[in-house]
């Protein structure tokens, strides 16, 4: 088993009645996720889940809240993933911008078409966190936050 975990963010966006979700291959199956990706170095994860949003669906979104955070073993491969999940607005969508390689395509999906689809979702948490959002669970964005040395000194 692969440790420390993988800290990923991922992005829960309702319009509609409709979420956005994403349709990729891994290990030769499609499988449906929220935008969602891993954090990379000097971004917050805010900064990540908003990235990670717009490489592979081509919106952008404002976060409303966080959702919360879940830790989560693959049984297929062992590796543990830390995943920090947030709630946004879609706000503007850029038709244009070519989606990050691994995703096939990004489609609005109701609960019911993904919870349908629950076989071929890319981990449980996916439906875990959309039914929580439903729910009305969610935390302020300032719940998570970044510390800085280099702004302290200052």
């Amino acid at each position: 088993m692969e440790w420390p975990p993988h800290l990923t963010v991922a992005s829960v966006v309702e319009r509609d009645g409709k979420f956005l979700m994403v349709k990729e291959t891994k290990e030769g199956r499609s499988v449906y996720n929220q935008p969602a990706g891993h954090l990379e170095p000097n971004e917050s994860l805010q900064e990540a889940a908003l990235r990670e949003t717009l490489e592979e669906t081509a919106w952008h979104i404002k976060l409303k809240h966080a959702l919360g955070v879940t830790l989560f073993t693959a049984p297929g491969n062992g590796v543990t993933y830390c995943r920090v999940s947030f709630a946004g607005d879609a706000l503007k969508h850029d038709p244009d911008r070519p989606l990050d390689p691994d995703i096939d395509e990004a489609l609005w999906l109701s609960y019911e078409e993904i919870r349908a689809l629950e076989n071929d979702l890319r981990s449980p948490i996916v439906l875990q966190v959309i039914e929580e959002y439903l729910a009305g669970q969610h935390f302020p964005l300032n719940f998570i936050s970044r510390y800085d040395a280099a702004d302290r000194s200052q």
